[in-house]
């Protein structure tokens, strides 16, 4: 296998992760547009540290029914 075939399997097995800010470029240029009280609650989160799972169940207990 050449040197060149084994780059592209390593860069197609790796993850790609982007930043906030660069998530909310994107996401404009989609007419995404977080709210105001989504980005304190997104600020808050990063201000605790919490985990994603614990994001994840914050933003379900926003928007649970009942």
């Amino acid at each position: 296998m050449s040197e060149d075939n084994r780059h592209r399997e390593q860069t197609a097995q790796q993850e790609f992760l982007i930043g906030a800010e660069r998530f909310e470029k994107i996401s404009a240029v989609e007419g995404i547009v977080l709210s105001d009280e989504m980005k304190r609650r997104a600020d808050e989160a990063k201000r605790l540290g919490l985990s994603a799972e614990q994001r994840i169940e914050r933003i379900k207990d926003v928007y649970r029914k009942g």
